[in-house]
């Protein structure tokens, strides 16, 4: 199959790029650094010509109101192309619970290119993941007062980013779902104990202080962000991910 993969530059893409080829597929990453760019939708046709598949992985660059723009047109440039060029298959990645967090303009955003794919031309299939463990280091970042850093109590199920790419191509390389499966870790944490095994790991001697009013996640109300109960579960632990990080 040859898949096109938008954002295949980044730490999921780059990684779905390279379990496509290690499988027998022809999968071309695809960014502005070769000529495609979704925002104009230069490019796109000639990046998804003779495409089967094209995997949509980029992001937006803000977590703000912004974001909302920059996926409706980046969506509606990417399945006009697709349509144009017969695309058969169209995926994209998604969160665990983000279309019960209204709180938030980036999960806004993000229903919003689930629900643009939905009514598209092309057959679809979305892969909801639960938070990266490797988007804590950027989680510890956010509200930060002298030595301690503040985080809410919101109960999160993450997991590593090679499991998700493997979710993702394996969708990929399969028939349409037209639904979306769910994966996320092997483990539930409160927010902010994640932060503190994530310190203690790292001998970093700042506190997590627990402040259910700090950060983008102090909007989101009760266990959302876990899996349902159908969600595919991941192998690795946070505690297993720190370690292969030593």
């Amino acid at each position: 199959m040859k898949i096109a993969v938008l954002g295949g530059t980044g730490l999921i893409g780059s990684q779905v790029v390279t379990l496509m080829r290690e499988h027998g597929h022809d999968a071309e990453p695809l960014s502005p650094a070769n000529g495609v760019d979704l925002l104009t939708g230069e490019g796109l046709d000639a990046g998804l010509k003779g495409a089967d598949v094209v995997v949509n992985l980029t992001n937006s660059p803000t977590f703000d109101d912004k974001s909302i723009d920059f996926f409706r047109t980046t969506m509606d440039n990417m399945l006009a192309a697709a349509e144009r060029q017969g695309v058969g298959h169209a995926v994209i990645l998604s969160i665990v619970g983000v279309d019960q967090v209204p709180g938030l303009d980036y999960y806004k955003a993000k229903v919003l290119q689930e629900e643009i794919l939905k009514d598209g031309p092309v057959p679809w299939s979305i892969v909801r993941a639960g938070q990266f463990f490797e988007f804590m280091k950027s989680v510890l970042s956010w509200v930060v007062e002298g030595d301690k850093v503040h985080l809410p109590t919101t109960p999160v199920q993450p997991l590593a980013s090679a499991e998700i790419s493997r979710k993702v191509a394996q969708v990929a390389a399969g028939q349409p779902l037209n639904g979306i499966v769910n994966i996320v870790g092997p483990e539930v944490f409160p927010l902010d104990e994640l932060g503190r095994i994530a310190l203690a790991a790292k001998g970093d001697p700042r506190t997590v202080v627990t402040d259910d009013t700090a950060g983008m996640f102090a909007a989101v109300q009760g266990d959302v962000l876990t899996g349902p109960a159908d969600a595919v579960i991941a192998k690795q632990t946070f505690r297993e991910f720190l370690a292969a990080q030593k």
